[in-house]
């Protein structure tokens, strides 16, 4: 039986850093908001369903002037979604029913394409789990606590991540099961779950394989953001 496919599309940030009082993935970009470009491409490519995660406030918007609008067909949940991106995430997870392997994708990444989906397929029924990024162009610094520089890692070895962030469905919710059954003692730690990877690193022993996406995969967080994206399209 062919494996089913969904994509969990996140987009109830509230984007503090774009200095806006509209959230980034409803921001207008040539006319459209940056969240119809993430779900065009989920829904012209291979994946059988899309859940699209949102504020409560924002459910009917998005229903009416984004999913009935464009006619995205695939998407069969908009739900609430939560406090932190984590919360989001297993809030997706449990809506799905019927699922092999999950895309979860940030909705203010508009330029994700069909070769970076199908890169990601690939490799996801091979090893499990895998993340798309591209490598570093510029040199990392580690600074410790006063702002010094303190360490310099081998640029060949640092990847920046992207979404979508890939994994077989059973994988991914087990782990964020585990996860939320210790979030408060992890944050009384200082330990943040920054991305889905390192919610699989660290509740399960799969790896985590690196897979290329594209430079121009960028994330809309800044109204310089908004400018780069304009110019792309």
């Amino acid at each position: 039986m062919e494996a089913r496919t969904a994509a969990i599309v996140l987009a109830a940030g509230r984007g503090s850093r774009m200095k806006s009082k509209i959230q980034k993935q409803y921001l207008l970009l040539k006319g459209k908001p940056v969240l119809y470009y993430s779900l065009k491409a989920f829904e012209e490519s291979f994946i059988d369903e899309i859940i699209l995660v949102t504020g409560e406030e924002e459910i009917e918007y998005c229903r009416k002037e984004i999913v009935e609008k464009y006619g995205f067909t695939k998407v069969s949940h908009i739900v609430t979604g939560g406090k932190e991106r984590y919360h989001s995430v297993f809030c997706g997870l449990q809506a799905l029913t019927d699922c092999d392997y999950v895309f979860i994708h940030d909705g203010a990444r508009p330029f994700v394409t069909e070769q970076i989906l199908e890169r990601a397929y690939e490799t996801v029924q091979k090893e499990h789990a895998c993340v798309v990024g591209m490598p570093v162009k510029d040199t990392i610094k580690l600074a410790d606590e006063n702002g010094f520089a303190k360490e310099t890692p081998r640029r060949d070895l640092l990847w920046m991540i992207q979404t979508p962030q890939v994994f077989s469905y059973a994988l991914v919710k087990t782990a964020y099961a585990s996860f939320l059954e210790r979030e408060q003692e992890l944050l009384a730690q200082g330990i943040k779950m920054t991305d889905d990877a390192m919610v699989v690193e660290t509740f399960t022993d799969t790896g985590i394989r690196l897979v290329e996406g594209s430079y121009e995969n960028i994330k809309i967080t800044t109204p310089e953001d908004l400018r780069i994206a304009e110019a792309l399209l």
